[in-house]
């Protein structure tokens, strides 16, 4: 048998985004002899120690990596992320592993969905993937977004909650054919991505176009990232977006998903309270998103542009937006620490996955084109939990598993 690379060992488990004590964790490597698991994992990376086909299949697995690829003489080039649109404050080697990560797993989830759909002879083709060009004006994008969305700001905005109306404009736009993902990490709170990292990405194509969310941003700045990430699509466009957004396209895009939620008009009806002093800008931009369901900064952002703030204001609102956003979030995290249990993991990996991956899913498993193994790969999850994730999805007659 042909040996493992010690080398491809450790690039492996360093582009899954793991420590050396987490991935021994996840592989069941215990303490022997005294030498600690961590250790242990070091050793197999050096070449000290061989490494047993049963372990290697647990890194497969862990990693997310083909078996077959243990067994390049190197390891490959970087993954193909298309563009990628962020301007990062500093480099996070960790975090962009994990942006890797991730990235490949949407991928092959993508590449299965895409190879059934090329063997159904009634598989449309999306024509309003790569339809327009920044060339085109942001106008002419905005109108041809809403008309084949069908976006309403009344229907958005009479939800009861921003998650709601989120719920109602992911549903629109999966209706179009797109899946629309929620993941803001790699299935443990230790693989979480901050906003500032990753806030979105879109995977172009005219098959199968996929959009993931980052959520642990925001609720209120999930719309926002939808309608940023679909004009990704519209362009033709696949890459990463991040919280820092200094190239042209994400400038356009940020344009044009700011204003299919927030129109020019109504920022002329306002008082924001310029001259009274941050402490009332902030009030007045807060009630105001608020009710409508929209982001604060997102709003700032559009005050900024529209002239009625400066630069410099915009940034400090942006500041104050996030620090109040982190200190709320954390606020949150230690009521739910008191609570006893939690949500249903199936209620929230459907809400993750989104009802248009779930249909999919059913449908072909249904016809016989997935088998449960491929399934579970699809859908991001164990095959025994394909079964109970599918069984209170929202599906079409009888395709309930």
């Amino acid at each position: 048998m042909i040996a493992v690379s010690p080398q491809i060992l450790s690039w492996a488990r360093e582009t899954a985004g793991l420590s050396l004590e987490e991935a021994a964790h996840k592989l069941g490597i215990g303490a022997a002899r005294k030498v600690a698991p961590e250790d242990r994992l070091a050793a197999f990376e050096r070449g000290e120690e061989k490494v047993s086909r049963p372990l290697l299949l647990k890194m497969a697995k862990q990693y997310r990596r083909p078996l077959i690829t243990f067994y390049l003489r190197e390891a490959p080039a970087r993954g193909d992320r298309g563009e990628d649109f962020r301007t990062l404050p500093e480099r996070n080697d960790d975090a962009e592993a994990l942006v890797d990560a991730l990235l490949r797993d949407v991928r092959a989830r993508q590449g299965m969905v895409r190879s059934i759909l090329e063997d159904e002879e009634d598989a449309d083709r999306l024509s309003f993937v790569g339809s327009v060009r920044m060339a085109d004006g942001l106008e002419k994008v905005v109108q041809a977004i809403k008309r084949t969305v069908g976006i309403d700001l009344t229907e958005f905005r009479a939800q009861s909650s921003p998650e709601g109306a989120f719920a109602l404009l992911r549903e629109k736009v999966e209706n179009l054919g797109v899946f629309v993902l929620l993941a803001g990490n790699l299935g443990s709170h230790h693989t979480a991505l901050d906003v500032e990292v990753f806030r979105g990405f879109a995977l172009a194509d005219e098959l199968a176009p996929f959009i993931v969310i980052n959520d642990l941003d925001a609720r209120a700045a999930w719309s926002f990232t939808l309608l940023h990430e679909l004009t990704h699509l519209w362009l033709g466009q696949t890459g990463v977006s991040g919280s820092y957004s200094e190239t042209q396209v994400e400038r356009f895009c940020n344009e044009v998903a700011s204003h299919l939620l927030l129109p020019s008009i109504e920022l002329g009806e306002m008082d924001w309270h310029i001259a009274d002093g941050l402490p009332a800008t902030v009030k007045s931009i807060s009630e105001f998103a608020v009710e409508r369901h929209l982001s604060r900064s997102m709003v700032a952002y559009r005050l900024h542009g529209a002239g009625v703030l400066t630069r410099q204001q915009w940034q400090a609102l942006r500041g104050i937006f996030r620090q109040q956003w982190q200190l709320a979030r954390a606020a949150r995290r230690d009521q739910n620490r008191d609570r006893e249990g939690g949500p249903n993991y199936y209620i929230v990996r459907r809400h993750r996955i989104g009802a248009a991956l779930l249909r999919f899913v059913a449908q072909n498993l249904s016809a016989g084109s997935l088998s449960v193994t491929k399934a579970s790969r699809v859908l991001g999850v164990k095959p025994r939990s394909v079964a109970p994730l599918l069984s209170g999805a929202a599906l079409p007659a009888g395709q309930a598993a």
